[in-house]
């Protein structure tokens, strides 16, 4: 049993939690919580507290385990009202799958849970409860969550097939010469006191001044390769809700909430260079300089498009270019890490001179086998939002006691 959970625990990468042996001393068949008046035991959920210790999982004590099956009871009761149906060669082929993810047949695996006081029930239940709300998600929201080649190429162009990308949200200090002291005593403060994702975003909505500070300094899934090397280093130290230390990268200082990670293993791009314009418009970061960009910004929809607005820019004021993001200044990368094709930055000055920067686009090479699996990816992680949304829904208007 000993090796049957070293096993295990490694083949389905879980996090520790204890074994737990919850209500003891209630009585097993009576409720411990209804859902739309069905029961959920007592029994079921020492059994299922118990199943999870065993697999070192969360959820392994009896308020966890129930809330899971509460869940779970949501996500059935709505899949067969959606006349959903699990035959008992789709149960069979998910315990083996399951089972199979720590290299054992249904039948040892079950036998190795009884040893331990898990009833086989348990095991069936779970892998059933899971199978009704997959296939439900599935076929509600599979079509439309199906990317189409051009998302894939654009996501792989960003660097989304490197083994790890991070879900950050920031806040963005511009430094002049002027105010130096003034900002990174600012940024240690913020770094010190804030706590929390709801306080991260309030701060970034007041102090920051990159283009994400709207939406609470929110940025999308960047490849954590993209990032600026300082940055980098930062984020690799952080748990998720955990902010940074401040990061000093010249034009601005950085602090940065982690709020989610993706190590989903997709083999990385051969190649990497970003295609970007860049205007530079005289008199440094002032409402006046950032007005004439935002002028600019409105008037324009693609790199092209700046040459023929600015048919006069002076040598050297408008320059495009295709470099590899290794090569990239840390501030200009990790800038142009957070933009889309199309998308602008003006956070960065550089000698009295505000950085009108434009994203053109991402040349990128990966293999048949990247493309494929980041698209599964992206399917994976739009059901995922998706399945969140409806089990919200639920949870919101069902009748659950405890």
């Amino acid at each position: 049993m000993t090796r049957f959970l070293a096993t295990l625990t490694v083949a389905i990468t879980l996090g520790l939690a204890g074994l737990a042996t919850p209500g003891a001393a209630q009585q097993p068949f009576a409720a411990a919580a209804t859902v739309n008046g069905q029961a959920i035991t007592n029994f079921q959920v020492q059994q299922r507290a118990r199943f999870f210790g065993l697999l070192r999982a969360p959820n392994a004590d009896a308020q966890g385990a129930t809330d899971v099956l509460i869940d779970e009871a949501l996500q059935v009761q709505a899949a067969r009202a959606a006349g959903v149906e699990l035959t008992a060669e789709d149960l069979d082929a998910g315990l083996v799958e399951f089972a199979g993810r720590a290299n054992l047949s249904p039948d040892a695996f079950i036998a190795a849970l009884e040893q331990e006081g898990v009833a086989a029930e348990t095991f069936r239940d779970f892998v059933r409860n899971g199978l009704y709300w997959r296939n439900l998600v599935q076929e509600r929201f599979g079509p439309q969550s199906r990317p189409n080649e051009a998302e894939v190429r654009r996501t792989l162009a960003r660097g989304g097939a490197a083994n790890v990308r991070v879900l950050l949200s920031e806040i963005a200090l511009p430094l002049t010469p002027e105010n130096q002291a003034e900002q990174a005593a600012l940024a240690q403060r913020l770094s010190d006191t804030i706590s929390g994702q709801a306080a991260f975003e309030q701060a970034a909505r007041t102090y920051s001044k990159s283009n994400s500070a709207r939406s609470g300094g929110r940025i999308d899934y960047v490849d954590l390769n993209a990032l600026a090397p300082p940055i980098a280093s930062q984020v690799l130290t952080l748990a998720p809700g955990e902010i940074s230390d401040p990061v000093n990268l010249g034009s601005f200082i950085g602090l940065f909430i982690l709020r989610g990670l993706d190590d989903s293993p997709v083999n990385a791009p051969t190649a990497l260079s970003v295609d970007y314009a860049e205007y530079l418009i005289p008199g440094g970061r002032t409402a006046e300089t950032l007005g004439i960009a935002a002028q600019l910004q409105d008037r324009i929809d693609a790199c092209d498009d700046l040459y023929g607005v600015l048919p006069n820019a002076g040598q050297g004021q408008l320059t495009r270019q295709t470099v590899p993001t290794s090569s990239l200044a840390s501030d200009l990368r990790q800038e142009l890490a957070k933009l889309d094709e199309g998308e602008v930055s003006t956070l960065l000055t550089r000698d009295g001179f505000l950085r009108f920067i434009m994203m053109c686009g991402r040349e990128v090479e990966a293999d048949d086998e990247a493309f494929t699996r980041l698209g599964q990816r992206l399917l994976n992680q739009r059901l995922g939002s998706y399945a969140d949304g409806l089990l919200a829904e639920l949870r919101a208007d069902a009748i659950i006691t405890r």
